[in-house]
């Protein structure tokens, strides 16, 4: 499209104004502390102000600031609560909303991904999209075979979107890093940025969910819609809905969050056995209840391949940190390339780092929620805690790096469900060697 680099310049522009917008508002705010205006009222005021404009320009843009806006909404629950009502609606608004494109875009997209004759593949067409995510918009259909089915529309222009949103967020990173406490911005971007080629190929994508729906089939647990057709550009699956997981987060009943928390946690800890990949999008849009109490599991775009299952030093460190073996943890971090050189991390110091990871599971049943979550990123992000400088000498080996991340991120939707979850048990089923000397 000829209009592309303009309407890059013009995203490029509208993040970079930012950190002005945020600046500006913070000078004013000085200002009015200067004649006597109240402290907190007024940093809370800030707070607000920054918030929406942050968050309303990443929703606006679709893209790679929408893309990031998403990955960032799973760690909501890490917020400090007087800081979080600012940023917790805007962060929900990102998982799933996004101005359409124009009807002509979408016409000519499936035009250009399945032919001039691509109305007859369909009885009907809806052209109000049903949904909208960061590089396509899903628009509601009957197949020719009579099926429902969700049709995924790629927003043209979305690889020179994504590429220049990742650059300036970037260079932004300091802006947004105390939005959420304990977690580095900076490799954030970088993965996305990596990850980025993969999920603009809808095949890639409809290959994962394929893999998927097959080891899923008949589950009654989970389901995963499976796939009708797939271009590069577009993506046509069978229509399933249900309750929106954020939904159930904001006005569930206790047993409802109780149950849809279970329900995530068996499909995180048991696809790598089941699938050899991982669902790496663990944002809560992804996710729906439906009627009959089964997770509906979609956006497959981005996966972590793990052909042989959960890598077993992983697993291997939790078990040594669940039966407090300080030095044999120390030797395996060390020799799984964990440990920077010539640190002087002890053993002790991995056991009080690894707890986000292992006091879930001491107990038969956890209660995932918003305060134990802010405690351990304060405990984490605090420069004068001793995890502080434990965190500074670890090194993440990139073959772990999607695996942790997805593994906070899912950590994070339980708490924003703040339900109890028998997470051992669901754990020790797919990983038994974890439990097999722990008691």
């Amino acid at each position: 499209m000829t209009d592309i680099p303009r309407r890059t310049a013009a995203r490029t522009a509208k993040l970079a104004s930012l950190p002005l917008g945020v600046a500006g508002r913070a000078a004013a705010g000085w200002g009015r502390r200067l004649v006597g205006g109240d402290g907190d009222e007024i940093t809370a005021q800030m707070m607000a102000k920054s918030a929406e404009q942050i968050f309303a320009v990443l929703g606006e843009l679709k893209g790679g600031a929408m893309k990031f806006g998403q990955a960032l909404s799973v760690f909501e629950a890490a917020v400090p609560d007087e800081l979080a009502a600012p940023f917790r609606e805007s962060l929900v608004k990102l998982q799933s909303a996004a101005p359409p494109m124009d009807t002509s875009d979408v016409h000519r997209v499936l035009a250009e991904q399945f032919g001039r004759g691509w109305r007859s593949r369909f009885l009907e067409f809806d052209e109000v999209p049903a949904a909208a995510a960061s590089i396509g918009q899903v628009h509601r259909a009957t197949w020719r075979d009579g099926r429902e089915v969700a049709v995924k529309v790629q927003y043209p222009g979305a690889e020179e979107a994504l590429r220049s949103d990742l650059r300036q967020l970037s260079r932004m990173s300091r802006l947004i890093q105390p939005l959420v406490p304990g977690l580095e911005i900076k490799p954030l971007i970088a993965e996305l940025r990596e990850r980025m080629e993969e999920e603009l190929d809808y095949r890639d994508e409809a290959d994962n969910q394929r893999v998927f729906a097959a080891a899923f089939a008949g589950d009654d647990k989970v389901v995963v819609p499976r796939v009708v057709a797939s271009a590069p550009r577009a993506m046509i699956t069978e229509w399933v809905t249900g309750r929106k997981l954020s939904d159930v987060i904001r006005v569930g009943t206790q047993e409802e969050r109780d149950a849809a928390g279970a329900l995530l946690a068996e499909f995180h800890y048991s696809a790598p056995a089941r699938v050899g990949l991982l669902h790496a999008d663990p944002h809560p849009g992804n996710f729906q209840v439906l009627p009959d109490g089964r997770l509906m599991v979609i956006d497959y775009g981005a996966v972590a391949r793990l052909p042989d299952g959960l890598p077993r030093p992983l697993s291997l460190m939790t078990r040594l940190a669940l039966e407090d073996r300080p030095d044999d943890l120390i030797e395996l971090l060390r020799s799984e390339g964990f440990v920077l050189p010539h640190s002087a991390m002890t053993g002790q110091d991995a056991l009080a780092y690894l707890s986000p990871f292992t006091e879930p599971l001491r107990s038969e049943v956890f209660r995932f929620n918003r305060r134990w979550l802010q405690g351990q990123a304060e405990r984490v992000g605090d420069l004068r805690s001793p995890e502080f400088n434990t965190g500074r000498e670890l090194n993440l080996p990139p073959q772990y790096l999607l695996v942790h991340r997805v593994t906070m991120g899912t950590l994070g939707v339980l708490c924003q469900l703040d339900a109890d979850v028998p997470l051992r048990g669901i754990v020790g089923h797919w990983q038994p060697w974890i439990f097999d000397t722990a008691g």
